[in-house]
């Protein structure tokens, strides 16, 4: 599957974000996928190829990560760019509705966007996040996302990553190795690092870090949404995600066993759930 790139813009200048499609290009049914802080859009490889025979599937990075280029101002990593950014692949897919996928930080920026008036999202998916974040869980975050530790061998970042996310559940060896050969990039001194610009923390490590409430958007969505929570996550708590199902679009709710934050959604059971689910809302 090909790396396709489309040209966006910042108050920096112009940046080239990078996007896989699955499926059948011609098909107007198209399900976007965002991935979370620090990820990039091979989260959703075995996703997109099981989901693409109904669908088109467009999986992409956000500025900053993966293939998409670097943000000149760092200051620029925040959600209005996000949302710019977001809007760029929807307009690339050629169609005026789209279903969102999101997980994390991509399930905030779906609720971003379905929030906004006339707003292109159809379906939204949100992945072990929602209008109310802890501060506690924000600096669990925030203490490893603006540090890249830097390793002699791919093996001792592979065991590194498996470390940082255990939350996503039971994965197999061939998705941990999937995870380390598009999450990592080589450095000058030939040692390896994650692939992504550490300065995506400047936004939020510049002031005090306070709870997150989003609710004002949350109440504003009124598209079918659909709310995947990791039994164990300490993102998305469990009376947070009651209340989804009881204000705003009132979210139906999963949630996945034996996960924290934020569940792979790579194996057969949870794609199933979210096929089933979109086939059960095609309105």
């Amino acid at each position: 599957m090909k790396t396709q790139y489309v040209t966006s813009c910042s108050i920096g200048g112009l940046h080239k974000l990078a996007y896989k499609q699955w499926g059948d290009a011609d098909n107007p049914d198209v399900l976007i996928c965002s991935h979370g802080l620090t990820r990039n859009k091979h989260d959703f490889d075995v996703l997109a190829q099981k989901l693409s025979a109904k669908r088109r599937v467009i999986c992409f990075d956000l500025p900053g990560r993966g293939e998409s280029d670097w943000l000149v101002n760092k200051m620029a990593y925040d959600y209005n760019q996000y949302t710019v950014d977001a809007l760029m692949i929807i307009a690339r897919a050629g169609v005026e509705k789209v279903d969102w996928l999101g997980t994390s930080m991509g399930g905030l920026l779906g609720m971003a966007l379905a929030s906004l008036p006339d707003s292109p999202i159809k379906k939204l998916i949100i992945n072990d996040v929602g209008p109310h974040i802890p501060k506690e869980s924000l600096k669990r975050i925030a203490d490893y996302v603006g540090q890249q530790p830097t390793f002699d061998t791919a093996d001792e970042l592979g065991r590194y990553i498996r470390t940082v996310y255990a939350g996503f559940g039971k994965l197999s060896e061939k998705q941990w190795n999937n995870m380390l050969t598009h999450g990592q990039r080589t450095l000058s001194s030939g040692q390896f690092t994650l692939n992504y610009d550490p300065d995506i923390s400047k936004v939020f490590m510049d002031k005090p870090l306070e709870d997150l409430n989003l609710w004002p958007v949350w109440n504003a969505i009124t598209q079918a949404t659909l709310v995947i929570k990791g039994e164990d996550s300490d993102l998305l708590l469990a009376e947070t995600a009651e209340k989804m199902t009881t204000t705003g679009p009132k979210a139906e709710l999963i949630t996945i066993e034996n996960t924290a934050h934020a569940p792979a959604l790579m194996n057969d059971t949870d794609i199933n759930l979210v096929e089933d689910w979109l086939q059960s809302n095609n309105r």
